[in-house]
């Protein structure tokens, strides 16, 4: 999406289940709006949040004009048999794009498109290089010829449907999946209490919820070290994507398994 719209609206790690939301990515001109659902990946819940993850790619799938279905060179199908089922029935137009083919060999890249045609033969099949940026244009024009006419849902100045404090959450967690390993990520939250502009700077002050104290004190490293890189990197991130200087404060507390909480789900966004 984030190739396609011109912007990074969407965050990027190489972890699993790095996007946890729907988020809509506009792309205006005086002909045309297109409003792009980027949902997280599809997965077998384990935890209530899962549920309400796949519940955004269940809304989704059911809003669509169009569906983008993106896979890569490594994965070996969808492991999710029901949003297959589902996608292998839908009459709406499918595009299935194979990502990251720039790190392929020819026959892999061939045996994929051949595995592909056959799981999914209503599909159009497109192998691209998001990173690189091969293919993207072809999906552009395929994408603008079946989209049907209406009426633009949003102001022709929005790129997004979500607020600046989700996108400096959403930041600020990319940096948490880039710095730790195994669970830290996914049992961390993170929450802007702060935002205030200032002439000349952005005042932020965000919370990272994890669930555990154990996490509380991994999260903080040693002398406060893990976390003042994460709030540097973010900071960073942030400037750049709203273009002004910013200064951030980051706290951590302890949410005891709010994955699994309806009321601390909702609360969260989820």
């Amino acid at each position: 999406m984030n190739r396609l719209v011109g912007e990074k609206l969407s965050i990027i790690t190489s972890k699993a289940q790095t996007t946890r939301h729907r988020i809509l990515g506009i792309v205006n001109d005086e002909d045309y709006q297109v409003v792009y659902s980027d949902t997280p990946g599809v997965l077998d819940p384990h935890y209530k949040l899962h549920e309400n993850m796949m519940g955004f790619v269940s809304t989704a799938l059911k809003d669509a004009d169009v569906i983008l279905f993106v896979t890569d060179i490594y994965e070996t199908g969808l492991k999710h048999e029901k949003t297959l089922e589902r996608l292998k029935k839908t009459s709406v137009p499918v595009l299935l794009l194979i990502n990251k083919i720039d790190q392929g060999e020819q026959n892999l890249i061939e045996d994929k498109v051949e595995f592909w045609h056959k799981e999914m033969p209503n599909a159009e099949i497109l192998p691209i290089s998001a990173l690189e940026g091969f293919n993207i244009e072809p999906i552009w024009k395929r994408i603008l010829e079946l989209l049907p006419e209406s009426p633009p849902y949003y102001d022709k100045d929005e790129i997004s449907d979500r607020p600046m404090r989700f996108f400096v959450s959403e930041m600020i967690r990319e940096k948490i999946f880039q710095n730790y390993r195994k669970e830290i990520p996914y049992a961390s939250q993170v929450e802007v209490e702060e935002y205030k502009e200032d002439e000349k700077i952005i005042r932020i002050r965000a919370v990272i919820y994890v669930e555990r104290k154990t996490q509380k004190g991994i999260l903080i490293g040693h002398q406060g070290q893990k976390i003042k890189r994460v709030g540097i990197e973010a900071r960073k991130d942030i400037e750049k994507f709203i273009d002004k200087k910013v200064h951030l404060e980051l706290y951590v507390k302890v949410d005891k398994d709010w994955r699994e909480n309806d009321r601390k789900l909702e609360r969260h966004g989820y």
